[in-house]
């Protein structure tokens, strides 16, 4: 079965019981731990060991699973700090952007030589490391996807495959996902209105909204037998009240749950 998860970035503004507590009654099976420093960071890499015991609490009186943490960095100190917690808190994927900039191929070259090394570390910890395809940076299409799962070899290292990103880079992301399925293990996803640099405002990343055929996405996704975690990720959430947060968060649940279980696969 599939599970759903949300990013507790979403709920930037709340602390970390309180987007765990609105993500259950949502109907979600699980939370993507947001430790992003510099736009939310519910889970303090720092000093982690001090929230562990707290967040393991807290999923557990609301019935979740730990699906995710997005640290987004590359920095190989923090990520260290993430794949221990991880490992210690029972957060079996770890999340990052590819960094670089688009069509330079020291930059890419760069990157991937990264999450190479990075995925090794990972590997020694017991938890996966996935990148996404992001708009702008070094990795952020399917050929570029292509040629780091070609140059990768660690079984700790997966993509994180988002259709909002490839929709936005000019992609339909129904027909990108199969091309990458081998080397998915998590999916960021959200929608969007039309192939803009940014997602917009967090209503038309509710799921359903925009213009982003997930419908087709899910089937891809369960027509090539992914079975890892599907995570919405808002981002945009400031200023936003728990009410309105909620909503998306609720709103996504019922797009995506009913998608899937027409497809069987929840």
């Amino acid at each position: 079965m599939i599970k759903l998860g949300v990013n507790t970035v979403l709920f930037k503004e709340f602390d970390f019981a309180t987007a765990v507590k609105h993500i259950a009654l949502s109907g979600y099976d699980g939370v993507e731990v947001s430790a992003i420093k510099g736009m939310c960071e519910h889970l303090v890499l720092d000093e982690w060991e001090k929230q562990a015991a707290e967040f393991r609490q807290i999923a557990s009186d609301h019935g979740v699973q730990f699906l995710s943490m997005e640290v987004a960095s590359l920095d190989e100190a923090r990520l260290t700090r993430a794949f221990e917690a991880g490992a210690e808190i029972g957060i079996p994927v770890i999340n990052v952007g590819p960094g670089g900039k688009s069509d330079i191929e020291e930059d890419l070259q760069a990157s991937i030589e990264k999450l190479a090394r990075l995925s090794e570390k990972a590997e020694s910890y017991g938890v996966t490391l996935c990148v996404k395809a992001h708009v702008g940076n070094a990795i952020y299409n399917t050929p570029t996807t292509l040629r780091a799962m070609r140059e990768i070899a660690s079984p700790a290292f997966g993509i994180d495959m988002d259709p909002s990103h490839i929709y936005r880079g000019n992609e339909n992301p129904e027909e990108a996902l199969p091309q990458v399925l081998s080397r998915v293990k998590h999916i960021h996803i959200r929608d969007c209105k039309g192939r803009t640099s940014g997602p917009g405002p967090i209503a038309n990343q509710a799921c359903g909204r925009g213009d982003i055929d997930l419908a087709a996405y899910c089937k891809a996704m369960v027509d090539g037998g992914y079975e890892g975690p599907v995570c919405l990720e808002v981002i945009g959430a400031k200023g936003h009240s728990l009410a309105e947060v909620s909503i998306v968060a609720a709103e996504s649940y019922g797009y995506l749950n009913a998608c899937l279980k027409g497809l069987g696969a929840r």
